[in-house]
């Protein structure tokens, strides 16, 4: 009998892993949205409507599962993995929520419940690799530039949301933190912003974003650590003005005696030139380059992923964080990853036999990290 694994969450990433994960379990996507989950239910995998904020409702669905996938609204995501908890479930998720996962670390261990945070592509696959080589090596820097972003630049934004829309602007206002000589920097996101070429692409705008998450607290012996997000050159300044205008602050202001929140209005204005049409392809690009000491001797890795909508039309950002976190599903349903507690992808990568699992899984389905170390 196949294992029975729901999957909370059913848009254009939470469908692709209700998908791939068909092909070898029992799924059940479920949703609020009755669209999202007509078209699930078209491909042949199990549909229900259900209303994540009604957590009671939520323990009692997920009751007959052997697992569960996160893939809900950030800002439900701290609430949805408690409740997930406290049913004695074991979790994959890649809801990003900002609060410190590892707050539930003491109540999953209690429950005796295996779940892993964050397992996307980044964070997610970036600190499987970042776990590989930490426990390999002396590492001194990494580094990790990342984005997703659609093949036609149209105006103004030149961009294309996959994820809520409220979850990209968070990425726009918290602020970004990274690691700099052993200390914790802090600054404003869309800060120090830099040009780059990358391969296939041409120049790239990179600034500071606070995608470091877990890995400031787990990697205290790495000196030099930083994330930053990926944007065609001059989105940076229409999203500077948005910020600094108060669009995307979340603190009420009267309008015509209704009280709104502006960051709920710009989400809502946003959405419709941030969706993408259909049939409209987008592309996700990594590097990640790591510098230490191997074996007593300078050592340099360079990790490159490239990757595009695929022939079926699955975006590519769908591909890469969706098949990361089903990946994680087949080691943690398969018990051959069973560490108790919060588990951040970096420990799931410390073991060799887990961090090839991952990149071989991810090679079957054409997401392919192409690595170099020349030194």
């Amino acid at each position: 009998m196949k294992k029975k694994i729901i999957v909370l969450g059913a848009g254009l990433v939470g469908k692709a892993m209700a998908l791939d994960l068909a092909k070898d379990f029992d799924v059940t996507s479920v949703d609020i949205n009755d669209q999202a989950l007509a078209s699930l239910s078209a491909s042949g995998v199990k549909t229900q409507k259900l209303d994540f904020s009604n957590l009671d409702i939520l323990k009692s669905t997920i009751t007959d599962f052997d697992l569960v996938v996160g893939a809900v609204p950030g800002f439900m995501g701290f609430q949805t993995a408690k409740a997930v908890i406290e049913s004695g479930k074991n979790m994959v998720d890649i809801s990003f929520f900002p609060e410190d996962p590892f707050l539930l670390d003491d109540l999953a261990k209690k429950n005796n419940v295996t779940i892993v945070t964050d397992c996307g592509v980044a964070p997610g696959m970036g600190n499987i690799i970042l776990g590989y080589h930490n426990k390999r090596m002396q590492i001194d820097t990494y580094e990790c530039l990342v984005g997703g972003l659609p093949v036609v630049r149209e105006w103004p934004y030149e961009y294309k949301a996959v994820f809520s829309p409220i979850d990209v602007i968070e990425e726009y206002i918290r602020p970004a933190r990274y690691v700099q000589n052993g200390a914790i920097v802090t600054k404003e996101a869309l800060s120090d912003p830099e040009l780059i070429h990358f391969d296939g692409v041409g120049t790239l705008e990179s600034w500071n974003s606070d995608g470091l998450r877990s890995l400031i607290k787990t990697m205290p012996n790495i000196p030099n650590m930083i994330e930053k997000t990926l944007r065609y050159p001059g989105c940076i300044e229409y999203l500077r003005v948005l910020r600094d205008t108060g669009f995307f602050s979340y603190d009420e202001v009267e309008v015509k005696g209704a009280k709104v929140r502006p960051v709920d209005v710009t989400a809502k204005l946003l959405f419709p030139k941030w969706k993408l049409k259909p049939g409209e392809e987008e592309f996700t690009v990594m590097r990640i380059v790591i510098n230490g000491k191997e074996e007593g001797k300078s050592k340099k890795y360079e990790y490159y992923l490239y990757d595009k909508t695929d022939k079926n039309g699955i975006l590519s950002m769908a591909r890469t964080t969706g098949y990361t976190c089903t990946g994680a599903v087949h080691l943690v349903i398969d018990n051959k990853f069973t560490r108790k507690g919060i588990n951040p992808p970096e420990f799931l990568g410390e073991e060799a036999s887990h961090f090839e699992f991952m990149v071989n899984y991810l090679k079957e389905r054409d997401v392919i990290y192409r690595v170099t170390n020349p030194s």
